[in-house]
């Protein structure tokens, strides 16, 4: 597969003023990220997630290092603004509050905002805006007031407002951080499903480990660089890691590290409940059974 996203030695430092120096959010980061795959970007508050998103999407512009978007050098001096238009229509971002992503009264003409602002023909907005909706599964509620809708609902609005613009990457920023647990999940499973049956590229940004250990793989920052990166069973194989960057593990991946501890042969890349309760109770009997030989 084709890169979608090259980036190497990328930094950004906010602007300090006349009483403070401006604030290095990003060190250093290289990453690529292959067209079609589903990436997880972890990191505790101020690790640079969020900066990052950003200037993947060119909301925000580096201050160093290479940055590449769909094989175009993005920090070439040549650049122009109709580069940086293209690379914003091809990169989009879903945000962590769906309240401040509506902007229509209602639903469909909510998710056909985005193509309006792109000029299309009336017939292909239609077209574009009720395939949207089903690919969400909201298609249904198109007639409907989006601040009547659930918060999980609302959000998988603005997900078909981003999808009917046909982008070929969507990172979502804390996207369910602001959800009930259903709310989260209905996300989530619109999330998977753009990545496995449409084949977008899906990078998310989330505090959430079980939605973390759902991608393909994962990209772990820490004071604004590179922590470490790999598979979910990689990352979160070596959760001591992780837990001096102050971020957690899966519930199961915690528990299988205790059960190693006390001297089981258990591995840590599970990640489903039921079959860590599978792994965990063979485990046991194979130690009792050792206990009675």
């Amino acid at each position: 597969m084709s890169n979608i996203i090259h980036a190497k030695n990328l930094t950004y430092t906010y602007p300090g003023d006349e009483d403070s120096p401006g604030y290095p959010a990003l060190r250093g980061v290289d990453l690529d990220i292959e067209e079609g795959s589903f990436t997880a970007i972890l990191g505790h508050n101020g690790s640079g997630k969020s900066t990052l998103a950003k200037i993947l999407c060119m909301i925000n512009a580096p201050d160093g290092g290479e940055l590449t978007i769909l094989g175009k050098d993005m920090t070439s001096p040549e650049i122009t603004e109709r580069d940086i238009l293209d690379a914003r229509r091809q990169i989009g971002m879903v945000f962590q509050n769906p309240d401040n992503q509506l902007v229509a009264t209602i639903v469909e003409e909510d998710v056909a905002f985005g193509c309006e602002n792109l000029g299309l023909p009336s017939a292909e907005i239609r077209r574009r805006v009720d395939e949207a909706l089903d690919i969400v599964g909201m298609r249904k509620y198109a007639r409907h007031a989006p601040h009547k809708l659930s918060g999980g609902q609302k959000q998988r609005i603005a997900i078909a407002g981003t999808i009917a613009m046909k982008r070929k990457c969507i990172i979502f920023d804390e996207s369910t951080a602001m959800l009930d647990p259903k709310g989260r999940q209905e996300v989530m499973s619109t999330i998977e499903r753009l990545n496995r049956e449409e084949g977008i590229t899906v990078l998310i940004i989330t505090h959430h480990m079980n939605e973390a250990a759902m991608a393909d793989r994962i990209i772990v920052l820490s004071e604004g660089t590179v922590l470490t990166e790999g598979t979910p069973g990689e990352v979160f194989g070596n959760p001591e890691l992780l837990w001096s960057a102050d971020l957690d593990v899966p519930q199961t991946t915690e528990l299988l590290y205790k059960m190693r501890q006390a001297g089981y042969d258990v591995p840590l890349d599970i990640f489903d409940e039921e079959e860590c309760a599978r792994i965990i109770a063979e485990a046991m009997k194979k130690q009792q059974i050792r206990g009675n030989t």
